[in-house]
């Protein structure tokens, strides 16, 4: 299996915690800096993770609020 990047397990991670129940739908997922500090990464890695849960449509984001797992 070939290494991954950071931001892919982050994204998967999520996903995995939002399927399982712990963020159900429409909760808000935790900030971009408590994601930066529980994972231990920079900011640009927890912008992509969280883009890929937007297009694999777990998620919704409302400027300036925060992010939400999709309905």
């Amino acid at each position: 299996m070939p290494p991954r990047y950071r931001y892919e397990q982050i994204a998967d991670d999520l996903a995995e915690r939002i399927t399982s129940g712990e963020f159900p739908p429409g909760s808000r997922l935790p900030s971009r800096r408590e994601l930066i500090e529980h994972y231990g990464v920079t900011e640009p890695v927890v912008d992509r993770a969280m883009q890929v849960l937007r297009i694999k449509g777990m998620t919704e984001t409302l400027p300036g609020v925060g992010v939400f797992v999709a309905e």
